[in-house]
């Protein structure tokens, strides 16, 4: 599977792997930090059997993505092992999901995962993940007392693929 996915400032970057890391102190699950996956949104997500066609589909969608501005407010959970810092789905991430998903559909032998599609998809910036129960009690807790709504920046956007978590290119956005 490709991910295609929006990449922060470095004071926002720095703000959300500080969440990781007091995760992982708190509950001892640094599957996050272990795992080398930087902060980042999630925009578009597909099978592919051709990485050329990943790439073509990633060079074609980063002529039409900018710079934006994102307002994480909450933190969230995919129960029972993911916990997440949300941003608001302002117009700039609605935009963005998009025009990627009318990119990934134009091409043949390419499945885009319907969970990131337009009006299908949840914004979220994963702080921690496989967790277990207790593990997810103990994040929540940490992240009652330590987060606060804040603005980012995206900056960048990249194309990887999953497990492990491969970065393949990146593109400085304007």
């Amino acid at each position: 599977m490709y991910l295609i996915s929006l990449y922060f400032d470095a004071v926002t970057e720095g703000r959300i792997k500080s969440y990781m890391k007091e995760i992982a102190k708190k509950t001892g699950n640094d599957a996050m930090l272990s795992g080398n996956i930087p902060p980042h949104i999630t925009v578009s997500a597909f099978h592919s059997y051709k990485e050329e066609t990943a790439l073509a589909i990633f060079r074609n969608i980063t002529k039409e993505i900018n710079a934006g501005t994102v307002y994480p407010v909450s933190v969230g959970a995919f129960l029972p092992r993911v916990l997440f810092v949300e941003p608001v789905l302002n117009e700039y991430l609605q935009n963005v999901i998009t025009d990627i998903y009318k990119e990934v559909t134009k091409w043949e032998g390419v499945v885009p995962d319907e969970r990131y599609c337009p009006f299908g998809w949840m914004p979220h910036i994963t702080i921690g993940k496989n967790l277990t129960e207790d593990q997810m009690q103990k994040a929540f807790c940490t992240m009652q007392t330590r987060f606060a709504p804040f603005k980012g920046t995206v900056i960048r956007v990249g194309l990887a693929k999953t497990n492990p978590y491969t970065n393949i290119e990146t593109f400085v956005l304007k």
